[in-house]
């Protein structure tokens, strides 16, 4: 669903009962909810989650609060924000003992700790800024951050947890770039620099991918020299860090390169370093989508129009969003005059094939 794809915060015992050991065991129907969620059939989910209801499936609290949270996660993904605030109210507080599993000790032998899905958590900080009230949303923010970090430091003074320990981090991670996307959005940069500098502090200070964040952030400020400092850190430490195979180091590395010639103007250099990316791994769509943009500026438009048609063709469930699409309607108005007629066709292929979450909107037709 989000970060986590088990969507359950729970501290187990160590040796729970065998048929208590997963997700999968404790909700009905699991595996179909999150089938349908990856393939974006959220209406679908809606259905199945009112269907549950009416028929009265939902037998544990722990079913409720699973499908509650697949309920408002469909919901937010087709922006109906409404209603997935509705879903959250129906809620008592999320620390509640009605949601810890030793509350119901007949039902859920050996097992202790919340039931509350993650995602439920991450969704009751992020609808308020959905709804327009932005401060109690940061509020949330901050607190599920501080949440999370007391996990972190629960998880660290027990070495028998290394893979939840490993769940947690990465959440930390997720809430991280949650709150730095909303104070960028405000062009918060030095609220968003300390709070990368923080993150890389408290864990892998060379992790590649948090690193290049810095950097990026560092180019959005202007400070050139500092996003190339930030750069060649991550060059230079390999890919002996962090979670990225080869080629996805490799691929990062070209890119923030890249990104350094764009910065510059020098468009040619970037389409090169994008160039060696797509090479390596046809479905790079940050490299397929700048690699297109650096043609236009260089005033190419028929081929920045053929990389990204192309890129649609091969891999469309991994080119096919919002920001890409965008972009080729707007190359599409500078190089026709048909560009109507060129979008509509666009928008037919998008209903067959997009997700029902994909802003359709984004042609503009």
């Amino acid at each position: 669903m989000d970060s986590d794809s088990a969507i359950s915060d729970s501290e187990t015992n160590p040796n729970p009962v065998s048929n208590l050991d997963s997700d999968q065991d404790l909700c009905h129907d699991m595996s179909s909810l999150e089938d349908l969620a990856n393939r974006g059939a959220w209406r679908s989910i809606i259905d199945k989650v009112s269907r549950a209801r009416a028929l009265s499936l939902l037998h544990k609290p722990h079913d409720h609060l699973t499908y509650l949270a697949f309920n408002a996660l469909a919901f937010t993904k087709l922006r109906r924000f409404n209603e997935a605030s509705a879903e959250l109210d129906s809620l008592e507080d999320l620390d509640s003992s009605h949601y810890r599993y030793e509350t119901y000790p007949k039902m859920y032998p050996n097992r202790v700790g919340s039931m509350v899905p993650f995602s439920l958590r991450w969704l009751h900080a992020l609808i308020p800024i959905k709804l327009g009230l932005r401060q109690q949303g940061m509020d949330r923010f901050y607190t599920l951050l501080g949440f999370v970090r007391d996990k972190v430091k629960v998880k660290e003074e027990n070495d028998n947890l290394g893979v939840s320990l490993g769940l947690w981090k990465k959440r930390e991670v997720f809430v991280v770039n949650c709150i730095i996307g909303h104070h960028l959005s405000q062009k918060e940069f030095g609220v968003c620099l300390s709070l990368m500098k923080e993150l890389l502090s408290r864990g892998d200070s060379s992790d590649p991918l948090l690193v290049s964040q810095l950097g990026y952030m560092q180019l959005q400020i202007g400070d050139l020299e500092g996003a190339k400092a930030s750069f060649l850190k991550v060059e230079g430490a390999g890919k002996s860090n962090g979670s990225l195979s080869e080629v996805e180091f490799k691929n990062l590395v070209n890119r923030n390169k890249a990104l350094v010639y764009l910065v510059g103007k020098d468009y040619v250099s970037a389409v090169r370093e994008y160039e060696e990316c797509i090479e390596r791994d046809g479905a790079d769509v940050v490299a397929v989508n700048n690699k297109a943009l650096c043609l236009m500026y260089l005033r190419d438009l028929s081929d920045s129009i053929k990389v990204l048609e192309s890129a649609l063709e091969r891999v469309p469930t991994v080119a096919l969003n919002e920001t890409l699409v965008v972009n080729l309607c707007s190359m599409y108005e500078l190089a026709y005059v048909n560009h109507s007629d060129i979008k509509r066709t666009l928008s037919s292929w998008i209903a067959r094939v997009a997700p029902d979450d994909f802003d359709a909107s984004c042609t503009r037709t």
